[in-house]
């Protein structure tokens, strides 16, 4: 009868995610290098595919937050501490999808770096060591300013970050020319547009044109405005989630922005990029009471925002698409700045389903074209559990 495979891993919360984090070097050989064999093993870690899409057999929490995987690595880079690879594993579909970055688990990437011993707290600054990571999924740099004391990482604190229940100490985030520009050096507009018209069906919005503003800082973001298609941006997950017939048409409007900003050739490609683009939803800033109770206020965010990950709404905000918000924000002109009321601004402080968030971005003009040098966010990390995880022999 076979047994069970134990493979050395930690268990971490980044910002409002978790996921199960490896060194490369601890992983099954196999599983060392890109393939089916990889997938099939942070499938079985996690859980998934699971028809129940509860993920009882597995490390996952059932929600696209906590269905990830992370391995690190000494950087392949010049100037770079760490390579961070990042996977979204599906729930309840046979596949993991490694188009893009968690913003997230970057904080935890930065922490891990230093627990894993890829870096050395010593070489800290007035109690904060500097990480620089190699975003692998996207090729991008990630400068994490960790907090240590006593030669190891500081986790405990009094930072506080809606959408998690307990305080930690404060990691800031540098996302350094987050646009994907692609290989040819386009805009971070993909369409050259700062607002296109889509053609949709007419369930999505009657007449079938939709304003949308598309952007690929942080990640690829599709944004809409909330009132143009039946929404207040107020809304919290159950409202959105609960309806099959809500998430079918977020989806469906996911693929055609897909299409138009050429990331899929075929709206059936849609379903295997499930991870990337993001879309989201915005307002301009109303009262209203978070997923916790507490109420947010108009005058302390600039606008709302509500966004989608893995087929449903997010309990509270990407970090990726945090970026992307921060960066829309900081054009004049975008849907997501026209929000927030319009003109040029550096940061923007929005509110989410669980509560608020502020995140900085700086922007300027090239030869006709925006581009962003650098997005910055706070987040927090913390190891939950350390040891090994099992999967059954043969699994992978």
């Amino acid at each position: 009868m076979a047994g069970q495979v134990r493979i050395p891993a930690t268990y971490m919360r980044g910002g409002t995610s978790k996921g199960v984090f490896f060194r490369l070097e601890d992983l099954p050989e196999a599983a060392r290098v890109p393939g089916p064999a990889r997938d099939k093993l942070f499938q079985r870690v996690i859980g998934s595919p699971d028809p129940y899409a509860a993920q009882i057999d597995g490390m996952g929490g059932a929600t696209s937050s906590t269905s990830k995987c992370v391995i690190i690595s000494p950087s392949s880079q010049p100037g770079h501490d760490v390579d961070y690879l990042y996977g979204q594993v599906s729930i309840d579909t046979d596949f993991v999808d490694w188009s893009g970055n968690c913003g997230n688990l970057s904080t935890g990437a930065g922490a891990f770096a230093i627990h894993a011993g890829y870096v050395d707290a010593n070489r800290a600054e007035n109690g904060m060591c500097t990480v620089r990571i190699w975003q692998a999924n996207i090729n991008k740099t990630i400068i994490a300013h960790v907090p240590v004391s006593n030669g190891e990482v500081q986790e405990t604190g009094d930072f506080e970050l809606d959408g998690v229940t307990f305080p930690s100490a404060e990691i800031v985030l540098e996302f350094v020319d987050p646009a994907d520009d692609g290989e040819e050096g386009g805009s971070m507009f993909p369409t050259g547009n700062l607002i296109d018209e889509l053609d949709v069906p007419e369930e999505i919005v009657p007449g079938g044109k939709l304003k949308a503003t598309m952007i690929t800082a942080g990640i690829p973001t599709i944004f809409v405005n909330a009132a143009d298609i039946g929404f207040t941006g107020t809304e919290l997950r159950e409202a959105i989630n609960s309806n099959p017939d809500t998430l079918r048409r977020f989806e469906a409007l996911r693929t055609i922005g897909a299409m138009k900003m050429g990331l899929i050739k075929s709206p059936e490609e849609a379903a295997k990029r499930q991870h990337t683009p993001k879309i989201a939803f915005v307002a301009p800033p109303t009262d209203y009471s978070s997923s916790s109770g507490k109420i947010v206020k108009a005058a302390d965010i600039d606008l709302l925002v509500r966004a989608l990950s893995m087929g449903k709404l997010h309990h509270a905000m990407m970090g990726t698409a945090s970026v992307a918000i921060a960066t829309a924000a900081a054009v004049p002109g975008t849907l997501v700045n026209q929000a927030a009321g319009g003109g040029e601004r550096q940061a923007v402080r929005f509110g989410h389903p669980s509560g608020t968030l502020r995140v900085g971005a700086e922007v300027r003009q090239v030869d006709g074209q925006w581009t962003v040098t650098k997005a910055i966010m706070s987040r927090s990390a913390r190891i939950l559990m350390e040891g090994h995880v099992r999967v059954p022999e043969g699994s992978f």
